[in-house]
């Protein structure tokens, strides 16, 4: 690794080491990016990048505007970002004249820039995602480009995915923390109603889930409204003994 590339890695490290979220991240490592691209291109080269994941909205970042509008439409209209997610290889519009991906290529054309790159990054089965890359010449992507994208890609794609862990484990805290608010907020009601009726804790709970279902409301929401004192959601149910 030179160092130029060491540099490049330690700042992706320290964006990681300062992240809020994964959107900041994102356009973090896409500023680096276009910074890097644009010093070894010799030409004004912005960035781009979709972030999927399961059972989550995509995410994007980008160093420009309009970079970020033109890589949500290749991903709408199958541009090179989506073929190089599918192929697992580079994806290049050396010019908007060229014949792949016609619908993203008159998006290009009507765009400042003259070129695109998209180079698949490797985040593991969760996710995915591509750097975009625009430049606002055309033919700039060549071979010898490609393989300095592919070497910072590698490198963002180290990064994000440790981003991507530590997203996970705040999220699987916080889904923690909900758990056990809506168990303790529970548990009271369940208290509440238990009091109020001289009844056992199932049967509590029995009337918890029926006005869940009768007001097609979560149960936490019932007893959030129960323990609130809103006394028309649970009815008063005197058991027999």
């Amino acid at each position: 690794m030179d160092t130029g590339t060491a540099v490049d890695y330690q700042r992706l490290c320290d964006l990681v080491a300062q992240m809020e979220d994964l959107r900041g991240l994102l356009n973090g490592v896409t500023d680096l990016t276009a910074a890097s691209m644009t010093n070894r291109a010799g030409v004004r080269v912005e960035c781009a990048v979709t972030l999927h994941r399961r059972r989550r909205p995509a995410t994007a970042g980008g160093s420009d505007d309009e970079a970020v509008m033109l890589g949500s439409e290749g991903q709408r209209v199958g541009g090179p970002g989506l073929a190089a997610i599918r192929t697992g290889k580079p994806a290049v519009v050396n010019s908007p004249a060229e014949i792949s991906w016609s619908a993203f290529a008159q998006e290009l054309s009507a765009s400042s820039f003259d070129s695109a790159l998209a180079i698949p990054l490797d985040l593991g089965p969760s996710a995915s995602a591509a750097i975009n890359l625009f430049a606002v010449r055309p033919g700039i992507f060549t071979e010898e480009t490609i393989r300095d994208g592919q070497q910072f890609a590698d490198m963002a794609a180290r990064a994000l995915r440790m981003g991507l862990r530590i997203a996970e484990a705040e999220l699987k805290a916080s889904d923690l923390d909900a758990a056990m608010t809506h168990r303790t907020v529970i548990n009271m009601a369940q208290g509440i109603i238990m009091a109020e009726n001289r009844c056992s804790d199932e049967q509590a709970f029995t009337v918890l889930k029926k006005a869940s279902s009768t007001r097609n409301q979560k149960l936490h929401e019932v007893a959030r409204a129960v323990v609130g004192g809103i006394t028309d959601v649970i009815p008063h149910t005197y058991f027999e003994h």
